[in-house]
């Protein structure tokens, strides 16, 4: 039986008399890659913020492995949209900066960094400063710096939404190369239904403030997935339409 990583119970958060989540429950299993979908503005973000204790709750809980979420013990990674490498620190050193921040020896983040830039294949850009890299190798630069520290849930929040087309899809079969080596649980959080289609396995569907669950669908094509397949276009446009009609 596949074991519970992330349960949310009952959760509410409200911005003085502005209700953003309402009474939100649902899990998240280990290794599962979860996509939450909803309007602009429903609160998907608030919902990261929550689970990082970046904001306060209202009422509910969050818990994971059975403990109350808490940053100083569990492992947690946050990907934003924005590019958030240090501009005065190199590629290697950006990956180690999780690794120091959490107390690993020098001995572990060496081995760590080593492993991610393997992984993310920036071995010959170690040495280059953000300033000297592409679109693209910044984001690895990042997910890189994300799997270094071997996190207990990987929180993405639309990491590929200022990226070209092309770029997106290289960076997110990327993404799911990783994903599938490492079996690190992720919650992503995405406005593009074709890019929740094709990274899920389950995708979470909430409605407009205030927010709720509204569904969820398991999402059981086969991967790779292909954007084109009848299948892929059904599940495409159920979730559109869950968006689209309230």
């Amino acid at each position: 039986m596949v074991k519970e990583k992330v349960s949310v119970q009952n959760l509410s958060k409200s911005y003085g008399d502005l209700l953003v989540l309402d009474d939100i429950s649902f899990s998240v299993k280990e290794s599962e890659f979860l996509v939450i979908v909803g309007p602009t503005g429903c609160g998907k973000t608030t919902f990261l913020n929550s689970l990082t204790k970046i904001i306060d709750i209202n009422g509910g809980s969050i818990k994971l492995d059975g403990e109350d979420v808490d940053p100083k013990k569990h492992h947690l990674a946050y990907i934003l949209q924005e590019y958030s490498t240090f501009p005065w620190l190199n590629v290697e050193q950006n990956i180690a900066y999780g690794l120091k921040i959490k107390g690993y020896d020098q001995a572990t983040i060496s081995e760590r960094v080593e492993e991610a830039i393997s992984m993310v294949n920036l071995e010959n850009h170690r040495r280059y400063y953000p300033g000297e890299l592409s679109a693209s190798m910044l984001q690895r630069v990042v997910i890189a710096r994300a799997f270094a520290t071997k996190p207990d849930v990987l929180l993405m929040d639309e990491p590929y939404g200022q990226l070209d087309l092309n770029l997106k899809y290289k960076l997110e079969d990327e993404l799911l190369n990783l994903w599938e080596k490492t079996k690190t649980t992720i919650i992503f959080i995405t406005h593009n239904i074709e890019e929740a289609v094709y990274l899920s396995d389950r995708i979470l569907v909430m409605t407009n403030k205030p927010t709720k669950v509204k569904t969820e669908l398991i999402n059981d094509l086969p991967r790779p997935r292909k954007v084109s397949s009848q299948d892929f276009v059904n599940l495409r446009n159920e979730v559109t339409d869950l968006i689209k009609w309230w």
